[in-house]
C-alpha cells in the first residue's frame, strides 16, 4: 500500500481570503500544494511530518496540515518522512488555488499481526512525540494523548515526570509542580493552548498541574531552550499543554472511560469517569467541535510522623536531639472535574479561526488529627548583643537524660484541623491563523481566571501542663524515632485542657488578560527562510484576602465530650494516635452548650487582626513584549537568531499591621516596580545525517519574584510561643536573570526509537532563596521566645549544569510475540551552587535541585494485550536554607513503581488494571543528615480497574 490521495476539497481562493480580511486583491504568486498527513488506520493527524518538494520543506502542524508555496504550477513530487513509517515519494499537482489534499501513510512497520487485533496506543504516541521532537528547532520533549493517562497518572504533573530531566514536587502522594532540570518550578512558564495559564495559589506564580485532569489533555510539550517568540519568563523552560481539536481526526470520534479502585491504607475506593467526543460538520466539513468532560473522586489517607526542624546537640547531651514529636493522620477526599470545549472553523488552507475553552475544578477536603509531645531539651541562646547563655545545671541534666534514653516529663497537645479548599480555573481563547502571499498572521486574545477559596480552615487544640505527661522516653534507634510511655499518660483525655481554636478563611483570585500577534514572512521566493515578528500584552490582576479568628478555650478535652479514642494507630501499629478530637462535638460545646468557655483575649484579638491583615495583598502587573527572529535554512543547517524585549510595570499593595490596626483597615503599603529587559537568543540545528540531529542554543530569560513576596507579607502558621513558624515577604526582591547554553545530539533508530544526549548550563544572577533562622520577636502581632522565621532573599549568582541521556526502542526485530516489547529510559545528572546568600559564606546548594533523576519503562503491545511497568527515581534536594549546613532542610530521595495491564478482546474496547506506588515510597524530609528526621509520610498502594471504549 502506498501513499494515497483520499479526497480533495476546494475552498476559498486567495482572492476570497483577501475579501475575508478586508484587503484589496493580492498580487499573483506561484502555485502551492496544501494537504494533511494522516495515519492510515485511525485517520489521526500526524503532526511534525516532514514534506519536501523541489528543494522546499514544510512541517505539518498539530493537525497534520502543511502548505508548500512558491512552486511551479503543475505536477510536483512530494516526499513524506515520519518516524516509524516508510518514506515514500508521490505525485501531486500544485496550483494557484487553496486546495487541501489528504494523504494517508503506509502502515508503520511492526503494526500488523496476521489479522489479529492490533494495539498501537503506546507506539503511536511515541511516534508522534518523536516526530514533534525531531522537527522542532528548540530542544523539547512531548507526551501525546495516548500516552498521558496510559499509566495511573492522576494529573498532568504525574504524566510529564516520565520525560527526561523532569521531576515533580508532591503533595499527599500526588505530583503537583513540575521541576525542569532542577530549577525551581516558579521559574517555569505553563501555557494552555499557547497562552500563559493562571495560578490559583496566592503564594507563588507556579501553576498547580494537579488541578488539570490528565484525561482532558491532547498533548504536553516541555520546551527546554527558548526562542524569542516565547515568553521570557521561563528560566526553567516552558510546559505547553494543548487540548484536542476536531481536526486531529478525519471523522467523528469518541471515547469513554470508567475506573474504580481500592486504596490499601484507608480501604476506600477512588473512582473516575471521562468522555470525549469530536466531529466535523457543515459545508465541506469545515466546522469542528470537541467536547470533553471528566470527574474523579480520590479518598486519600496519609500517615505522617513529624520530627523536628531544630535538631541540635544541647549542652549536657551526648548526641543530636529533636525538640518535637508529632503524629499526624490525614484523611481527605480530592475531587476533580473539568470540561473542554474547542470549536474550529477552517474554510480553507489559508484561514483558521478557533475558540478554546477549559474549565477545571479541584476540591480538597481534609481532616487532620495530630498528637504532639514537646521534648523538653534546652539549647544555649545568644542575644542581640552576642552574649551566650548556657542551660542551667538542671536543664543540662534533663538534656543528658533524654539523650541516653532515660525517662522525662513533658507537655502534650492534641489538634484537629478541618480544611476545605476549592480551586477553579477557567480559560477562554479566541484566535485565528491567516495565510496570505506566503506570509502567516496569527492573532489570539485570552481571558483566564483562577480562583482559590478556603471556606474553612479551622483547628481545635487541647494541651496538657508542661510536665503532665510522665514516664516518657526517647527511642532514637530508628530514623523513624518514637517517644515511648511507661504509664499511658499521653492517652488520658482528662489531662488536656482547652487551649485554642482558630477559624481561617481565604479567597485568592487571579484575572489574566492576554493578547498577542505573530507575523511570519518568507524571505525571497523558493526559500524556507522566514522572518517572524510579533508582540504580546499580558496583564495580571491578583488579590488575596484572609479572614482569621483566634479564641482561647476552657474545659478539659474529656469534659467537652469531644474526646474519642478508637485505639487506632498508624504505621502498622507502631504509633498509637488517640485520643482524637471530634470536631462537631467540640464546636457544639463551645458555641452552644458552654459558649462562655470560648473567649478572645487581647492577645487573641491582636493575633486575629494581624493575620487577617498581613496576608492580604492586591497587585496589578503588566508586561509589554515585542520580538523579532529569523529562521534561516541552508540545506541541512538552520539558524534561528532573534531578540525579545519585555517591559514590566507592576503595583503591589499590602496592609501594614500596628497595635491600632482594625480588621476593616484598607491597603496602606504599596510598592511599584518598572523595568525593561532585552533577551537575545540564538539557536542552531544541523541535520547531520538522515538520522542524526544536532542542536545548540544560547538563550536568555527572566524570573520575576512571586507576587506575594513583593508585598509586605507576614504569615504566622504556628503560634506556639517556643516553636512558632513565621514566613515573611520581601518587597525589595530583584528578578532572576539567566543566560543558558544547550547542546544536544539525537540519533533516530531505524524503524522507531531514539538515542539522545543533551548538556546544559545556566548562569543566574540574583537567585532567590528562602532563608530560615531561629529567633525570638514579634511577628504579625504574636510574640515568640523562639520561632522558625523564613524569608526570601536575593543571592549574588547561581549556576546549574548537567547532562541528560534518553533511550527509546521498539523491539520489533524480535521473533513472534516478543516483537511486541518496547523499552525506554532516561537519566539526568544536575549540579550547581549559589553564592552571596545572606548569612552563608562561600557557595551553597541550589534549592529543589536533585542531582540524579531517572525513569525506566518496559511495555508490551500485541494481540490486543498491553502492559506497562514504569519506575521513576529522584534523589534528595535542598528545600529550605538554614543559617549553616547543619540546619539546611532537605526532601529525601523518592522512587516509585507503577504498572498497568490491559486487554482488548474486540476492537475499540479495553479492560485494564492499574497499580500505583507499588514500592510504598514515602515522602520524607530531614535536617542536614537523613537520621535527623523532620517529616515522614506514607500512602501505601492503590489499585484500579476500568474499561475504555474508543470509536
Amino acid at each position: 500500500m502506498m501513499f494515497g490521495q483520499i479526497r480533495a476539497r476546494s475552498f476559498a481562493s486567495k482572492a476570497g481570503l483577501c475579501a475575508l480580511l478586508g484587503s484589496t486583491a493580492l498580487p499573483a504568486y506561484a502555485a502551492d500544494v496544501a494537504g494533511r498527513v494522516l495515519d492510515p488506520q485511525t485517520g489521526a493527524a500526524l503532526p511534525g511530518a516532514t514534506i519536501s518538494a523541489a528543494g522546499r520543506t514544510a512541517v505539518a502542524d498539530r493537525d497534520g496540515m502543511f502548505v508548500i508555496r512558491d512552486l511551479a504550477p503543475g505536477p510536483v513530487e512530494l516526499t513524506f518522512t515520519y518516524i516509524g513509517y516508510p518514506t515514500v515519494t508521490r505525485s501531486a499537482t500544485s496550483s494557484d488555488g487553496a486546495t487541501i489534499v489528504e494523504f494517508r501513510l503506509d502502515p508503520p512497520s511492526g503494526d500488523t499481526s496476521g489479522g489479529e487485533i492490533v494495539v498501537t496506543g503506546q507506539r503511536a504516541a511515541e511516534r508522534r512525540a518523536l516526530q514533534v521532537k525531531r522537527s522542532s528547532n528548540a530542544i523539547s520533549d512531548t507526551l501525546n494523548a495516548n500516552d498521558v493517562g496510559k499509566l495511573p497518572d492522576q494529573n498532568v504533573a504525574e504524566a510529564v515526570r516520565r520525560l527526561p530531566g523532569i521531576s515533580v514536587a508532591n503533595d499527599q502522594g500526588e505530583g503537583r509542580y513540575v521541576i525542569i532540570r532542577g530549577v525551581n518550578p516558579n521559574l517555569a512558564n505553563v501555557t494552555v493552548n499557547g497562552q500563559t495559564a493562571p495560578a490559583p495559589e496566592p503564594e507563588s506564580r507556579q501553576v498547580k498541574l494537579d488541578d488539570i485532569p490528565s484525561s482532558l489533555i491532547g498533548s504536553v510539550t516541555v520546551v527546554k531552550s527558548l526562542t524569542p517568540d516565547r515568553d521570557a519568563n521561563a528560566i526553567a523552560g516552558q510546559v505547553d499543554i494543548n487540548t484536542l481539536t476536531a481536526f486531529d481526526r478525519t471523522k467523528a470520534f469518541a471515547n469513554a472511560r470508567i475506573v474504580s479502585g481500592y486504596n490499601t491504607l484507608n480501604s476506600r475506593s477512588p473512582y473516575e469517569g471521562d468522555i470525549t467526543a469530536g466531529t466535523r460538520f457543515g459545508p465541506d466539513r469545515t466546522f469542528g467541535v470537541v467536547l470533553s468532560g471528566n470527574y474523579s473522586s480520590r479518598p486519600i489517607e496519609s500517615e505522617n510522623l513529624q520530627g523536628s526542624s531544630n535538631w541540635g546537640t544541647p549542652t549536657g547531651a551526648s548526641r543530636a536531639l529533636p525538640d518535637d514529636y508529632r503524629l499526624r493522620d490525614y484523611n481527605l477526599n480530592r475531587t476533580r472535574y473539568g470540561v473542554v470545549g474547542n470549536f474550529d472553523w477552517r474554510p480553507s488552507s489559508d484561514v483558521s479561526v478557533y475558540l478554546r475553552t477549559l474549565y477545571s475544578t479541584f476540591k480538597d477536603h481534609e481532616t487532620r488529627d495530630q498528637s504532639r509531645i514537646e521534648i523538653p531539651v534546652t539549647y544555649a541562646t545568644t542575644n542581640a548583643a552576642g552574649v551566650t547563655t548556657q542551660p542551667t545545671a538542671a536543664q543540662q541534666a534533663v538534656n543528658a537524660a533524654i539523650s541516653n534514653g532515660s525517662t522525662f516529663s513533658g507537655r502534650g497537645t492534641r489538634f484537629l484541623r478541618l480544611r476545605n479548599e476549592d480551586d477553579s480555573t477557567f480559560s477562554g481563547e479566541l484566535g485565528g491563523k491567516f495565510r496570505f502571499g506566503g506570509s502567516e498572521l496569527q492573532v489570539e486574545g485570552t481571558y483566564s481566571k483562577a480562583l482559590k477559596k478556603d471556606p474553612l480552615r479551622s483547628e481545635f487544640s487541647f494541651r496538657s501542663g508542661s510536665t503532665a505527661l510522665t514516664g516518657l522516653s526517647l527511642d532514637l534507634a530508628d530514623t523513624l524515632f518514637r517517644v515511648n510511655t511507661a504509664n499511658g499518660t499521653p492517652y488520658n483525655s482528662a489531662l488536656y485542657n482547652g487551649y485554642r481554636v482558630t477559624y481561617d478563611r481565604r479567597r485568592a483570585a487571579e484575572n489574566l488578560y492576554q493578547a498577542r500577534a505573530d507575523l511570519t514572512i518568507p524571505i525571497g521566493v523558493g526559500s524556507d527562510s522566514t522572518i517572524k515578528l510579533g508582540g504580546k500584552f499580558q496583564q495580571t490582576d491578583k488579590s488575596n484576602n484572609r479572614d482569621f479568628q483566634q479564641y482561647s478555650l476552657g474545659s478539659t478535652l474529656a469534659a467537652t465530650g469531644a474526646a474519642g479514642d478508637d485505639g487506632s494507630a498508624i504505621y502498622d501499629g507502631r504509633y498509637p494516635v488517640g485520643p482524637r478530637i471530634n470536631y462537631d462535638q467540640a464546636q457544639t460545646y463551645y458555641t452552644v452548650t458552654n459558649p462562655a468557655a470560648r473567649t478572645q483575649s487581647a492577645s487573641d484579638a491582636a493575633t486575629s487582626v494581624a493575620n487577617s491583615l498581613v496576608n492580604d495583598y492586591d497587585l496589578s502587573e503588566k508586561v509589554y513584549a515585542g520580538y523579532i527572529m529569523g529562521t534561516f535554512t541552508f540545506a541541512k543547517l538552520t539558524i534561528v537568531p532573534g531578540v525579545r524585549v519585555e517591559h514590566t510595570d507592576g503595583t503591589y499593595k499590602g496592609k501594614a499591621f500596628t497595635a491600632t490596626s482594625l480588621v476593616s483597615q484598607g491597603y496602606n503599603v504599596s510598592n511599584s516596580r518598572a523595568y525593561t529587559d532585552a533577551f537575545p537568543d540564538l539557536t542552531v540545528r544541523l541535520d547531520a545525517t538522515d538520522r542524526l540531529v544536532l542542536r545548540a542554543a544560547v538563550t536568555t530569560a527572566i524570573g520575576r519574584p512571586d507576587y506575594n513576596l513583593l508585598a509586605p507579607y507576614v504569615n504566622v502558621s504556628d503560634t506556639t510561643p517556643n516553636a512558632g513558624v513565621v514566613a515573611l515577604g520581601n518587597p525589595n526582591l530583584k528578578p532572576y536573570k539567566a543566560v543558558s547554553g544547550d547542546l544536544s545530539a539525537e540519533y533516530y533508530l531505524a524503524g522507531q526509537g531514539i538515542v539522545s544526549i543533551a548538556g546544559f548550563y545556566k548562569h543566574l544572577d540574583d537567585p532567590i532563596f528562602t532563608v530560615g533562622t531561629t529567633q525570638g520577636g514579634t511577628f504579625g502581632g504574636t510574640t515568640f521566645t523562639r520561632a522558625l522565621v523564613t524569608q526570601p532573599v536575593n543571592g549574588d549568582s547561581a549556576k546549574i549544569y548537567g547532562v541528560e541521556a534518553n533511550l527509546q526502542a521498539q523491539l520489533t526485530f524480535l521473533p513472534g510475540a516478543l516483537s511486541g516489547f518496547g523499552v525506554s529510559g532516561n537519566f539526568t545528572y544536575t549540579d550547581g551552587s549559589s553564592r552571596g546568600v545572606i548569612g552563608r559564606a562561600g557557595s551553597v546548594r541550589n534549592l529543589l535541585q536533585s542531582k540524579y533523576i531517572g525513569t525506566a519503562q518496559l511495555y508490551y503491545e500485541k494481540y490486543g494485550l498491553t502492559g506497562r511497568l514504569a519506575y521513576t527515581y529522584r534523589s534528595a534536594y535542598l528545600d529550605t536554607l538554614g543559617t549553616s549546613a547543619a540546619t539546611d532542610q532537605y526532601t529525601d530521595e523518592n522512587n516509585s513503581l507503577d504498572a498497568r495491564i490491559g486487554y482488548s478482546p474486540v476492537k475499540r474496547f479495553t479492560v485494564f488494571v492499574e497499580a500505583s506506588n507499588l514500592l510504598d515510597s514515602p515522602w520524607r524530609r530531614y535536617q542536614a543528615v537523613k537520621t535527623q528526621l523532620i517529616e515522614n509520610e506514607r500512602y501505601r498502594q492503590t489499585f484500579r480497574i476500568g474499561v475504555q471504549l474508543a470509536y
